[in-house]
């Protein structure tokens, strides 16, 4: 199977995209390449911002445009529709808004999140909602909960109400026919508050189909060990589990801490232990598809070949409901379009949000980029080919 299956294929990756696209594209992932330009931006927006200086039409023009559909639903719409005439991928909404600690804010984001919810549901495009708990509650909240410090009352009161946040959306999601949301894993310090929440709304709400999805960091050593957790929540309550897997995002941040506080860090090694943690995760998951559910979340294009594979073995159907795959909007074109043009269940993350209020997410989607050279070099490659095989079709003409 995967032997057909060529992640080299520009053509098929790159169908909707114009030269003009291409080569703004191909120079922001230049720029990306060079990590003291990436280290340099943050403090030269935030600058930007607090002065005033009009640079939004800049940005939503270059690095928004790239990595995120809009500023609201509206503008999502026509990438949404884009991504799925095109190529038959699919979406996820992604309210990237971070940074925010204040009540107001986090009753915003569950607002947006529900919007978001009434907006998809009868969208077959849109099949998965997403959400950050620090999105309606704040980290600190989550840690003290997660290491079983104790609470002042005003804090009982604010664990209180993200609980209820929490509760809200996943019934919101359940509460239609076909929609899941997945909650995203952040700083290892939140996860035990995090997947006690997320387990009990599994209770609830995954009976009958994968509604609400845990996401799996598998640079964590430990984490392999939490999917037979998972396994075991499923088979005692008789319910569905799904999961995103991913590798993870925060293993500096991770490493840091761990030093400072004088703990070993949760982070695998290094690389190639990270790499067979992942994989041993992929085939636990595929070994228990009466429990679960599985959602791929990664750029790795030996990892999702290596998935197709593992799905043929098992002689399960391409387009199976309990397999996804998935990567993010303005990245790895090369993966989800071939991947969905062989038939496959896949879909973008499609990050939205007010220019100003989504730039943390935008210098963090930067760092990680020049931080692992190898995808901005990837990304070059892929679109200089593009462009090439455009500039020799039209000499035949």
């Amino acid at each position: 199977m995967s032997d057909t299956l060529n992640f080299n294929n520009t053509e098929t990756a790159f169908a909707s995209k114009s030269n003009m696209e291409l080569k703004k594209a191909k120079f922001l992932f230049g720029v990306l390449g060079f990590g003291q330009l990436t280290k340099m931006a943050k403090p030269l927006l935030n600058f930007a911002f607090k002065s005033g200086l009009p640079i939004e039409g800049i940005l939503k023009n270059t690095i928004f445009s790239q990595f995120c559909g809009g500023e609201n639903l509206l503008e999502c719409k026509a990438q949404i529709d884009q991504l799925y005439q095109n190529g038959t991928v699919m979406s996820i909404l992604d309210y990237s808004v971070e940074g925010a600690e204040n009540e107001a804010s986090f009753d915003g984001t569950l607002e947006t999140l529900l919007e978001i919810c009434q907006f998809s549901e009868f969208q077959r495009q849109i099949p998965f909602l997403v959400f950050k708990p620090t999105g309606i509650g704040r980290l600190e909240i989550f840690r003290k909960v997660s290491e079983n410090e104790s609470l002042s009352f005003s804090e009982m009161e604010e664990w209180a109400r993200i609980k209820k946040r929490f509760k809200t959306i996943c019934k919101a999601v359940a509460d239609t026919r076909t929609l899941k949301i997945m909650i995203d894993a952040e700083e290892s310090w939140s996860h035990a508050a995090v997947d006690s929440l997320t387990e009990e709304m599994m209770v609830k709400h995954n009976k009958k189909r994968a509604v609400v999805f845990a996401t799996v960091q598998l640079y964590l050593s430990n984490k392999y060990n939490y999917l037979e957790r998972l396994k075991d929540l499923g088979r005692t309550h008789q319910i569905k589990v799904g999961v995103k897997l991913v590798r993870g995002a925060y293993m500096e941040k991770e490493r840091d801490r761990a030093l400072a506080k004088g703990y070993k860090s949760p982070v695998c090694e290094d690389k190639s232990i990270t790499d067979q943690n992942f994989d041993n995760g992929v085939n636990y998951v595929l070994d228990n598809l009466d429990v679960f559910d599985l959602f791929l979340g990664t750029h790795n294009e030996l990892s999702c070949k290596e998935l197709v594979e593992r799905l043929t073995d098992h002689k399960i159907d391409k387009s199976d409901n309990r397999i996804w795959f998935g990567q993010l909007y303005g990245m790895s074109d090369n993966i989800s379009f071939n991947l969905a043009q062989a038939g496959y269940n896949v879909v973008k993350y499609v990050p939205f949000g007010p220019i100003k209020d989504v730039m943390p997410y935008l210098i963090r989607r930067a760092e990680e980029n020049s931080s692992v050279g190898s995808q901005s070099s990837r990304e070059m490659e892929l679109l200089k080919k593009e462009l090439q095989r455009r500039k020799e079709m039209s000499k035949m003409k």
